[in-house]
């Protein structure tokens, strides 16, 4: 997978194709969060089944030290990838995205996917100096990462956190928060709008987007009429819960017209799902969700 995000022509095919088959209202570019990680330097595979896995995980100060910037040149094949693919989208526009410094950070320490993050909690009681360095790092990363993306040609950008919602909110303020607010200020001056987004973190919203998103993505636990009342006056993105996928039409169909509906309590709604696109989901399926969306337009 890495090596079809740095192909740039692939890597464009593929941010396409959602867009011809679904007639979704816009690409979100095919990469992966990692990608900065090895772009400068980390040696980092994606394995099937697992996710992202470091050759070397980073727990102390001299491992740290040995990580190289991310220097822009590195970005060639990103950047040349968003403008073919913002050339074949034309009107439509284009998300880029990079992974929240905590979220990626926790792949650095970890060595890989983990739910309960035992590393990383050791590291923030013992060593907070050594883990808030570590998250500055991946922060700048990733603002290198996204303004590449942005000045290429994306229409907005996408902070994602993935594993935020595993600390709880005294933590995260403590922890996190400050190294996202440091990739929002970096590309603070890239007009475009900022999305951020994590997964359980119906308790974090009010935090995370007071890092400064502009606009609040909210999981399927969340509902947007919930997320509104915290957020008064601010854009919302999300949420169909990508588990009815599986269920009969009648479900699926009676389940969007909910998070829609919901959906009213925001200023502006951009609808989508709660959480990724299961492997196994039949794409007959999205393509006919998406045309049912698009049929409610008429209301509005």
């Amino acid at each position: 997978m890495l090596d079809s995000c740095l192909m740039p022509e692939l890597a464009a095919e593929i941010t396409l194709q959602p867009v011809r088959r679904h007639g979704v209202d816009a690409a979100i570019f095919f990469s992966d969060i990692v990608v900065p990680l090895k772009l400068a330097g980390v040696e980092v595979s994606i394995e099937p089944g697992i996710g992202p896995v470091m050759a070397k995980p980073v727990r102390t100060r001299a491992a740290l030290n040995e990580l190289q910037e991310l220097h822009p040149d590195a970005l060639e094949p990103i950047i040349r990838a968003v403008q073919i693919t913002v050339a074949e989208l034309e009107e439509t526009p284009l998300i880029g995205f990079g992974g929240a410094p905590f979220t990626l950070a926790s792949y650095l320490i970890e060595g890989g996917p983990s739910r309960e993050l035992p590393a990383c909690r050791l590291m923030m009681a013992h060593e907070p100096e050594l883990f808030r360095d570590i998250l500055a790092y991946c922060a700048r990363i990733t603002a290198v990462f996204i303004r590449a993306q942005v000045e290429a040609g994306a229409s907005a950008l996408q902070l994602f956190d993935s594993w935020a919602g595993r600390l709880g909110l005294a933590d995260y303020q403590h922890f996190a928060a400050p190294h996202s607010r440091a990739v929002f200020e970096a590309l603070d001056d890239l007009p475009v709008p900022r999305v951020h987004f994590g997964v359980h973190t119906g308790p974090l919203l009010g935090a995370m987007y007071a890092t400064g998103a502009t606009v609040m993505g909210v999981d399927y636990e969340t509902s947007l009429a919930d997320a509104a009342a915290v957020l008064p006056g601010v854009p919302l993105q999300g949420n169909i819960n990508p588990d009815f996928l599986a269920l009969p039409w009648a479900d699926l169909a009676a389940h969007t017209d909910a998070v829609i509906a919901d959906g009213m309590a925001a200023p502006a709604h951009v609808l989508n799902l709660g959480h990724g696109v299961p492997p196994e989901t039949n794409p007959h399926t999205l393509t006919r969700l998406v045309a049912h969306i698009h049929e409610h337009e008429v209301q509005f």
